[in-house]
């Protein structure tokens, strides 16, 4: 889980590299055909099918997977690097903001209100995090910031369906991958494309690489661990994101985003253990999953 945290915090600053020659479109096209071709040969290779008899349930996974994702990298081009990986991180809390909506509407009178603390918390570390570091000229960034955490949520949640509807995780993630190519295509239908470049193409190759390594990382942990355990070492994302801000982009980290960022990862944490009460399993809180 470590080593999948570095993997994503390495991928995400890949990916500001990369949004200075590209749009937000097409590193999701080309992370997408990475994961594409790479999720066809994991089927191959186990005697899987890529057919699903739920194409529905899996095109709405992918719809809110490739638009959290793509928000992800938008904000993640404008923002301070430790900003934007700690806003999508916000998805734990935003999942259980859900469960907590869910139970207000369906009348139950059993809400935890522990629940709603961590969740109130999670957001008084968002606005800690967003106010010492966020610009006027980045407010639609770090709006796509919190956006991408709370999309990627409701896409954290089909994908447990899907698991419980017997769906392997190569045939989720080469769906997931498939919507990003679509997307990103269609994207680049609209925006126009930019040339490539030797270092532009090892950025993007870096960007699908990473990623797909991490989710590989990550599904081993969370299948041999115990999801708080890993919910907690996962949060170490943030504190890379940290260091890679300081050493590559020279980026300033006040004291109130780093007291803001402790308080997400309280909140993640605490939502993580109660909401896991209501959930066969909290999907791990990030966007590429």
């Amino acid at each position: 889980m470590l080593l999948a945290s570095l993997l994503f915090a390495s991928m995400a600053v890949c990916v500001k590299l990369a949004s200075a020659l590209y749009s937000a479109g097409e590193i999701v096209f080309y992370r997408g055909l990475v994961g594409m071709v790479f999720a066809a040969l994991v089927a191959r290779s186990r005697g899987g099918r890529l057919r699903s008899q739920v194409p529905m349930m899996h095109f709405w996974r992918s719809l809110c997977g490739v638009l959290a994702l793509g928000l992800w990298f938008y904000s993640i081009g404008n923002l301070p690097l430790a900003t934007a990986i700690t806003l999508n991180y916000l998805s734990s809390v935003w999942m259980a903001l859900f469960l907590l909506g869910g139970a207000v509407l369906l009348g139950s009178a059993m809400v935890d209100w522990r629940l709603v603390a961590a969740v109130l918390l999670g957001f008084g570390g968002v606005a800690l995090v967003l106010r010492p570091t966020l610009h006027a000229d980045q407010l639609w960034h770090g709006l796509a910031g919190l956006l991408s955490g709370m999309i990627a949520a409701m896409a954290y949640l089909q994908v447990t369906t899907l698991g419980r509807r017997g769906e392997p995780d190569y045939r989720i993630v080469f769906y997931f991958a498939t919507g990003g190519v679509v997307a990103g295509a269609l994207w680049m239908l609209w925006g126009g494309t930019h040339a490539h470049s030797a270092y532009g193409v090892a950025l993007l190759l870096a960007v699908g690489l990473l990623a797909t390594l991490a989710q590989l990382m990550i599904t081993r942990a969370y299948a041999i661990g115990s999801t708080l355990s890993n919910a907690g070492l996962q949060y170490s994302g943030i504190l890379f994101a940290v260091a890679y801000g300081v050493l590559l982009f020279d980026e300033p980290v006040p004291a109130m985003a780093v007291a803001g960022m402790l308080l997400i990862v309280l909140a993640g944490l605490a939502c993580t253990a109660l909401a896991g009460r209501s959930t066969a399993r909290v999907t791990p809180p990030t966007a590429e999953s």
